[in-house]
């Protein structure tokens, strides 16, 4: 025998070629058994096709692909019972890196005019030597479909390989790895398993892993996505959505659908019925699922932008370049597109839905605060996701939108008026509302964090500018409407400038102020530069520096100024006052007293007179 092994050198540079597939072209070692069996899969899908034309290239009914693991042994074998290789195609396939078999077959289908071509992973010549990075010698058996004889491939890698006769039963491939001592975890029957249902769960044909001297199922062999959507049930399909997502909610939408055109692709994706049990603020990448032509290749395509990242599902495509490691896209227009497509796709849908306002209510309350994210950064879809936006009133009860609330403004109102802090309940009872109630201009309530920032970027909606009511001095004196009737005002000359003295950098200007109605005093944001709620977050996150000293506004007619305007009059100290009117402001506001043991002892002297 030894008479008639033939070696031969790689052909190309498989020094340097080989390190980079085992060391740096693929991040997972386990990515070899995705390889091997994307190749053993096409393998089945061209000797099929093949056999269109002719008979005796059948495919036998039993067709599968088996991953047999030996631990005494120390080897894995994957078989299938494809199309199978020559002795030139072993030489030629294998014996030079980077020369892909099954691109070479693609090319030559592109001529053909077969409806029923086949669906073909490979695209590289690369993925066969994965298979070095966990073992030290790979040996491959093959009989081509239609000759007699079986050839012999092997190789450790380092630089040649040998070429023998050898005796196969019927036509396919046997890949038998020779394990590393640091790779026998690829010898468990469990982690086989777990890792083609990873990769390969659907692809069509079955997979089987021996265990214990039987051969069990490893895929599902079914991508439902592929099917046509009269043929799934809605069971079908929340069974799909629970074990994509490893959750067990039914989705509160499904979206199946095939794009045909510029692009080719089909997507199932599902948008849940309740939110994840780990918040959807913290990891911000998209995990929706990449394959192409059934083959799992990442979730780490963000196939969908942060702000719809609640959003589970796969895309498959057939148009999809890839670059040798699969697992790094490139940046192609194609990918664009996709993600283009598939993100309008996922707006038109909750627009649609957003009609029946009960049933939207149930995903607002899960995902608003994502779509808000959406406003602040994502220029091209900020319009379609304000108006996809709930918002609890000062003026209505349960949700409204920004159209409605633009619908409902009062003759003279030029701005969409709006207040943010931390909790819905407080900010309905805030003093910075009196004004406005007096009035009847209504308040949009906003009480998540991402609401001090998204309406900047969003501007205006409608043609209406949206401001803060906590920012600048607001005039409502052109808003038609009966003024309540008020009590008369103070003479403020006096106190304003003895309370600002008193205060000191604790405030940047004391003002008397119309829009208070019930409450003495009220803080406010200097008119340029972040509103209150902003300030508070930033001094939360350590970042308060420049965001400057708040406004405390005053009410020339409630009674308690009214009885220190007396006081200043009469050239009485008032910074203790001064200091109780602020920490009373700060406590309206949501925030602390600057020293709250001072505070509380004011109030109990206050009490005690």
């Amino acid at each position: 025998m030894s008479e008639t092994v033939e070696r031969h050198e790689f052909g190309a540079e498989v020094g340097r070629l080989l390190d980079l597939v085992v060391h740096a072209l693929y991040s997972e070692r386990e990515i070899f058994l995705r390889e091997l069996v994307a190749n053993a899969a096409d393998a089945v899908d061209r000797r099929r096709f093949e056999a269109l034309s002719d008979a005796s290239l059948m495919l036998p009914g039993d067709a599968s692909l088996r991953v047999v693991p030996d631990k005494e042994g120390r080897r894995l074998t994957i078989s299938d019972t494809g199309i199978g290789m020559s002795k030139a195609d072993l030489a030629q396939h294998l014996g030079t890196i980077a020369r892909s078999g099954t691109l070479a077959f693609a090319k030559s289908l592109s001529e053909s005019q077969a409806a029923d071509k086949p669906s073909l992973i490979g695209q590289f010549g690369v993925g066969f030597y994965s298979a070095f990075m966990v073992a030290d010698r790979v040996e491959v058996t093959s009989r081509r479909a239609g000759s007699e004889e079986a050839w012999l491939w092997a190789s450790d890698g380092r630089g040649e390989y040998t070429l023998a006769p050898a005796e196969r039963a019927e036509a396919g491939t046997d890949i038998v790895l020779h394990m590393k001592e640091d790779a026998t975890e690829f010898l468990e029957p469990f982690r086989l398993q777990s890792i083609i249902r990873k990769w390969a769960d659907h692809i069509t044909i079955p997979i089987t892993v021996a265990r214990d001297g039987t051969d069990e199922p490893a895929n599902e062999g079914t991508a439902l996505w592929r099917k046509p959507k009269s043929e799934i049930t809605p069971e079908r399909y929340t069974e799909f959505y629970r074990h994509l997502g490893h959750v067990f909610d039914e989705p509160w939408a499904t979206l199946h659908w095939r794009a045909e055109g510029q692009i080719d692709f089909t997507a199932l994706l599902f948008i849940p019925g309740m939110k994840p049990f780990q918040a959807v603020e913290g990891e911000r990448d998209s995990k929706v699922r990449l394959h192409v032509r059934r083959m799992f290749i990442t979730d780490e395509a963000e196939l969908l932008p942060p702000w719809l990242r609640f959003v589970h599902g796969v895309v498959d495509t057939e148009d999809l370049p890839l670059n040798v490691s699969r697992e790094m896209l490139q940046a192609t227009p194609v990918l664009a597109r996709i993600r283009r497509a598939v993100t309008n796709r996922v707006i038109s849908e909750l627009k649609t839905r957003a009609k029946d306002a009960g049933e939207y209510t149930k995903f607002y309350e899960n995902f608003g605060p994502v779509l808000k994210e959406g406003v602040w950064e994502d220029a091209e879809h900020r319009k379609d996701l304000a108006g996809l936006l709930r918002f609890k009133s000062s003026a209505v009860e349960g949700w409204t939108t920004l159209a409605d609330y633009v619908a409902r403004m009062k003759e003279g109102q030029e701005a969409i008026y709006y207040l943010a802090g931390d909790d819905a309940a407080a900010l309905a009872n805030s003093p910075q509302l009196e004004g406005f109630r007096a009035k009847g201009v209504e308040v949009l309530l906003m009480a998540e964090n991402i609401d001090a920032f998204w309406p900047e970027r969003l501007d205006s909606f409608e043609d209406k500018k949206l401001r803060s009511i906590t920012q600048g001095s607001i005039d409502l004196s052109k808003v038609a409407g009966d003024a309540a009737e008020l009590a008369e005002a103070a003479d403020m000359s006096r106190l304003l400038p003895l309370v600002k003295d008193a205060l000191g950098e604790d405030v940047s200007e004391v003002r008397a102020t119309d829009r208070l109605v019930d409450s003495a005093v009220v803080l406010a944001a200097p008119e340029y530069g972040p509103d209150l709620q902003m300030q508070r977050l930033l001094k939360r996150a350590g970042r308060a520096a420049g965001a400057g000293a708040p406004i405390l506004e005053i009410n020339p007619r409630h009674p308690l100024i009214r009885k220190l305007a007396e006081k200043a009059a009469g050239e009485a100290d008032l910074k203790e006052e001064a200091g109780l009117l602020l920490d009373l402001a700060r406590l309206q506001d949501g925030d602390v007293p600057r020293d709250p043991v001072g505070f509380a002892k004011r109030v109990a002297a206050a009490l005690a007179l």
